[in-house]
């Protein structure tokens, strides 16, 4: 497996592919990387077979140019604390532990809120009833 910042990536997928495991990069950012560092867009080989050259040009441009894994995290969590600090919306929304960007609650929704803990009346042991 290679190390690209600080990620194990996959040597037996397509370049492509293998640098989406790192936090940050996605597809468009993979091929820009890709287009950015020579390395041939149509026939991409796999991880494995680049060159140690190849994949220095990769680890360098990752380097100057991405904000990646950990310092990418920090940052996502300190703009989610600000905006709870400050008392935005969407501050707000974090704090409750509900949907940010606007989709419905009212269904749906579970994923974000949790189970439901609601309970249903009349059921369970009534008190004051005798047999």
């Amino acid at each position: 497996m290679a190390r690209i910042a600080g990620v194990d990536v996959p040597d037996k997928k397509k370049v492509d592919v293998a640098l989406t495991y790192i936090y940050g990069i996605g597809p468009n950012h993979a091929q820009q990387i890709l287009s950015t560092a020579d390395i041939d867009g149509d026939s991409l080989p796999k991880l494995g077979d680049l060159s140690e050259e190849q994949l220095n040009r990769i680890r360098e441009i990752i380097d100057k140019n991405y904000k990646v894994e950990g310092d990418l995290r920090r940052e996502v969590t300190s703009n989610i604390g600000r905006m709870i600090e400050i008392g935005s919306y969407r501050g707000v929304r974090h704090r409750k532990s509900v949907p940010v960007r606007g989709q419905r609650t009212k269904t749906n929704a579970r994923t974000h809120k949790g189970r439901n803990r609601q309970t249903v009346a009349g059921r369970g042991r009534r008190t004051g009833m005798t047999k």
